[in-house]
């Protein structure tokens, strides 16, 4: 069970048989506060293919938000998104440190088995593999891995955060009644 779902968008500044991919990647948190890579939807393409590919994600996942990195395209980008889905709540989020700098709250959260990848992506992995202290080694844009960071930079709270004395706390296979757990 995922208490929250979001989709994260990387998108690319260009439409040219070049250019990077638009990173579209889906991730949720648990209950046990494990978060989950869960779907992969990155394409080359206009802006308007990556917004219908986040709308598509978005509804098929029942997301929260969709995450979206608006340092290179600003408002076009939410405006994009609500071109093709007005309603759509969108989490903006602007990057303010290099890449590997963003990364390393992620990646100590791979390092821990807190976060799992339901199914392969090869691609995602490839460029998550590539990130070092040193930077990205990688070739081309990590447009995958971005937007895996951004997506669980916005569910960060909620995996790492200790529970109020009052909030009950699930494991991932139990769920006792109300009353058990006040006890």
């Amino acid at each position: 069970h995922l208490k929250r779902i979001v989709v994260s968008v990387d998108p690319a500044v260009t439409n040219t048989d070049e250019s990077d991919h638009h990173g579209i990647t889906v991730a949720g948190v648990a209950d046990d506060q494990t978060g989950y890579v869960i779907d992969d939807g990155s394409i080359q393409g206009s802006p308007k293919d990556w917004a219908m590919r986040a709308i598509m994600l978005y509804h098929k996942h029942m997301a929260d938000a969709i995450v979206v990195e608006v340092n290179q395209g600003g408002d076009m980008v939410a405006h994009t998104l609500r071109s093709v889905s007005p309603n759509v709540k969108i989490v903006e989020v602007r990057a303010s440190r290099g890449k590997h700098l963003r990364a390393e709250p992620v990646a100590a959260l791979y390092e821990q088995g807190r976060i799992r990848h339901v199914g392969q992506f090869p691609e995602l992995e490839g460029q998550l593999t590539q990130f070092t202290n040193a930077g990205y080694q990688g070739a081309d844009s990590p447009d995958r891995a971005d937007s895996v960071v951004h997506g669980f930079t916005s569910l960060f709270d909620l995996m790492v955060r200790e529970p109020a004395n009052d909030e009950p706390v699930f494991t991932p296979s139990i769920r006792m009644p109300m009353a058990a757990r006040r006890r």
